[in-house]
């Protein structure tokens, strides 16, 4: 499994070139909306809102859910979402197909589902193939940022830090709100810096609509 995810990425990073753009997305609404739908029965993760957010994302951009191999561009008509899962041995990729077609509700179910086979061992080569765009969520490690490498032949992957409380500034006073850095990796072959900032940019606003989520998990 080490030698794949060497030959993988020291692939994707000689011949990918990386940018990175980085925002941090308020997430005390969304939190507090979390905690209230865990306590009547709907026990969402962070990762599932992200995950709704970037697949409603990649319909607006459709640029990021392409690929290219430096000669020609594929254009992809679904989203085929990759949630990178740590193992002991070394990390693996699940992959829920035709994401854009999925509710919420099921979109959580499938993730998790995907997530508990690829940690027994039990996840199908199909399973483990053909994505076209991945979040790497390290929420849980208490980090302030980082930056992923894409993996081959998507255009992004997007690395989420952890929630942590933080002093801002919200009209002209210094407050504390749940603050969320998350560092999208781009393929400059493919996608330039205002497409990458207009993205990344279009993920926080969503996380931060809270009547958004009201709808998607009514």
């Amino acid at each position: 499994m080490r030698q794949v995810i060497a030959q993988r990425l020291t692939q994707s990073f000689r011949d990918t070139p990386h940018f990175y753009v980085t925002v941090a997305v308020d997430m005390t609404g969304l939190m507090a909306c979390r905690s209230q739908l865990k306590a009547a029965g709907a026990p969402y993760t962070v990762t599932d809102f992200i995950a709704e957010a970037a697949v409603l994302t990649l319909q607006e951009f459709p640029e990021m859910n392409s690929s290219t191999d430096g000669k020609t561009t594929r254009w992809n008509s679904r989203v085929n979402l990759g949630i990178a899962v740590s193992l002991e041995q070394g990390l693996v990729v699940p992959v829920v197909r035709a994401a854009e077609h999925l509710p919420l509700l099921e979109l959580s179910q499938r993730t998790k589902s995907l997530a508990e086979k690829a940690r027994a061992g039990k996840a199908t080569p199909d399973e483990l193939s053909g994505g076209t765009f991945t979040i790497s969520n390290m929420g849980m490690m208490d980090v302030e940022s980082f930056g992923a490498i894409i993996n081959p032949g998507e255009s992004a992957i997007l690395a989420v830090a952890s929630t942590k409380p933080q002093p801002v500034v919200r009209d002209g006073k210094i407050v504390v709100r749940q603050m969320m850095k998350l560092t999208l990796s781009c393929d400059h072959r493919i996608v330039d810096g205002a497409l990458g900032a207009k993205f990344t940019n279009a993920i926080k606003q969503k996380l931060e609509d809270i009547e958004l989520w009201k709808r998607l998990a009514a």
